[in-house]
């Protein structure tokens, strides 16, 4: 499926309705009344679309309970570089959220510089990974540069502050083909091999605020 947000929000606070395109091809969007029911039938299996903001579910698409707690589930394929091989793991996402661990996802385009580096073959589109924050590098193209962040905090423009908590762990996930980018298992193998199975970072926030396209990264 591919989400476009229809309109861009006023605020910070918006939440803006997207349109879907399912897997044949029609489109629908989110506040569609029946939005649940034409979901649950292609999936063929109870969704519900919700909404949330401020770590609680709102809106008339959320029948859930103000504060709860989802679960993911993360596959990790066999390969000779990692050693735990052919696991599935499920785990709890943070309350109220559809995060899989932290609330912000950052990579740099020097990783993406370092990973196409080492696996010229590979498709290393920015798509595969799914950061909520592209950071692009000056003077270090070909290096992991944001493991050295980790433990740091950053501030984005003139308002945002991010502390730095860890380096993002990778699963099946970028490997699977995604529009017209094609299934490779060498992507994770890459990542596996060069950075520990790690392509970029996560965050979470110190002070919130807007973030812009252009805006100076800088670390404290």
């Amino acid at each position: 499926f591919c989400a476009t947000i229809i309109e861009s929000p006023d605020s910070i606070s918006d939440t803006p309705h997207v349109s879907i395109r399912l897997d044949d091809g029609s489109l629908v969007t989110s506040n569609q009344k029946n939005i649940n029911q034409i979901l649950s039938k292609t999936f063929n299996h109870e969704v519900i679309l919700a909404v949330t903001n401020g770590f609680k579910t709102i809106g008339i698409h959320s029948p859930l309970p103000d504060s709860w707690t989802g679960k993911s589930e993360e596959y990790k394929p066999g390969m000779d570089e990692r050693e735990k091989e052919e696991t599935e793991t499920n785990f709890a996402l943070p309350v109220g959220t559809f995060f899989d661990d932290s609330k912000v996802h950052l990579l740099t385009t020097s990783t993406l510089a370092k990973l196409r580096n080492c696996y010229p073959e590979g498709d290393f589109k920015v798509q595969r990974f799914r950061p909520n924050i592209v950071i692009e590098s000056f003077g270090e193209e070909l290096s992991f540069t944001e493991n050295s962040w980790v433990g740091h905090t950053i501030l984005i423009g003139n308002q945002v502050r991010l502390k730095i908590e860890k380096p993002c762990p990778r699963c099946v996930m970028p490997t699977l083909p995604q529009g017209n980018i094609p299934k490779d298992l060498g992507i994770l193998r890459t990542a596996i091999k060069h950075n520990q199975g790690n392509v970029g970072v996560y965050a979470s926030v110190i002070q919130s605020g807007l973030v812009q396209s252009g805006d100076s990264v800088r670390i404290e």
